[in-house]
């Protein structure tokens, strides 16, 4: 067996919410998420708005410095809480980054296109001098189907699309291998949407990438991915290769999310049941006990509520948390 390129164990992650002493309170964001991911793959994670999606690239990063679990990275402890090992991040940064969503936020208005990409070149030094940064950042740009002409400008006279463009451009610039993209392409139009998605898997092949996909798109993340994990309020409650979670889901969470998938054929939609969920989603602050994910289960017994459910394997490569396979 191979070890994972990627391997996050139990990682935990929350926030404080008020409170003093034995009465404070914490946002349980991500609650023991587990997962692996093989050099070259894409992970796909998916989960409705606040179940802890990114707030678990960005723990694995360490843009949040996490509560409790593991992440190793081509075998070597980037963090270890409960041993209090943590790596120097320096030299990872340049191995690992992240595309974020909003890419109206996520750019210096005051910088022009051609520093944004050049920033990370001079912070770690991957140009000799002048002309050769200048060559790095036209090539960067090339790639995500930029031009030299757009190195002088500055983000605001660019469209959505091309925001987003220059993100990717900012994240290739180091020659990363693992990339985080956290819901890069839910701010951009339908028809921009498919060309993003051809661009992240043109880059992979050309450069070897590994990709942690975060999107709440279902269809989306089917198309990109290899695996996908579904996530509810903090936790892993499926995973499973692409095909196999869309065409024999398990978890009824799953079920619901791939019923709302829009089918193209009017007469097949129309055959084809939504499964739609009742109750809002519970509080982060207060889960449930047991299985999170009972509040709003049809199938949900007294031992749900009594025990969390265990995280197993039912067939090759498929995991799921549920006490009603």
């Amino acid at each position: 067996m191979n070890k994972p390129f990627i391997e996050v164990e139990h990682l935990r992650q929350y926030f404080p919410a008020g409170g003093f002493g034995k009465n404070r309170k914490y946002v349980q964001a991500v609650d023991d998420v587990s997962f692996t991911i093989a050099k070259g793959e894409t992970l796909g994670l998916v989960g409705e708005s606040g179940c802890g999606k990114t707030t678990t690239g960005r723990s694995m990063l360490r843009l949040y410095e996490p509560t409790g679990g593991k992440f190793t990275y081509d075998g070597e402890t980037i963090f270890d809480v409960e041993n209090k090992v943590y790596a120097e991040m320096l030299p990872y940064r340049k191995k690992m980054q992240i595309v974020f969503q909003d890419p109206y936020a996520s750019l210096d208005p005051r910088m022009t296109v051609g520093d944004i990409v050049g920033e990370a070149i001079d912070v770690h030094k991957l140009a000799a001098n002048k002309q050769e940064r200048y060559d790095l950042i036209i090539e960067m740009l090339r790639r995500v189907g930029l031009n030299s002409e757009h190195a002088n400008r500055y983000p605001h006279e660019f469209s959505g699309g091309q925001r987003q463009r220059v993100g990717i451009a900012r994240a290739l610039a180091v020659n990363p291998e693992f990339i985080v993209c956290d819901e890069p392409i839910s701010a951009l139009d339908v028809s921009i949407q498919a060309q993003v998605i051809n661009m992240f898997e043109d880059l992979q092949e050309e450069m070897g990438l590994t990709y942690l996909f975060i999107a709440h798109d279902l269809s989306v993340v089917k198309h990109i991915s290899d695996r996908i994990g579904v996530m509810y309020l903090g936790r892993m409650v499926e995973l499973a290769e692409s095909h196999e979670l869309t065409e024999h889901p398990v978890h009824p969470y799953t079920k619901s999310l791939i019923s709302a998938i829009p089918i193209a054929d009017p007469k097949i939609a129309k055959a084809s049941k939504r499964i739609v969920l009742e109750g809002d989603v519970p509080s982060p602050l207060n889960p449930p006990s047991g299985c999170r994910f009972r509040t709003r289960c049809p199938y949900a017994t007294e031992k749900c509520a009594e025990e969390v459910p265990v995280w197993r394997e039912i067939t090759d490569g498929h995991y799921v948390a549920c006490h009603n396979v």
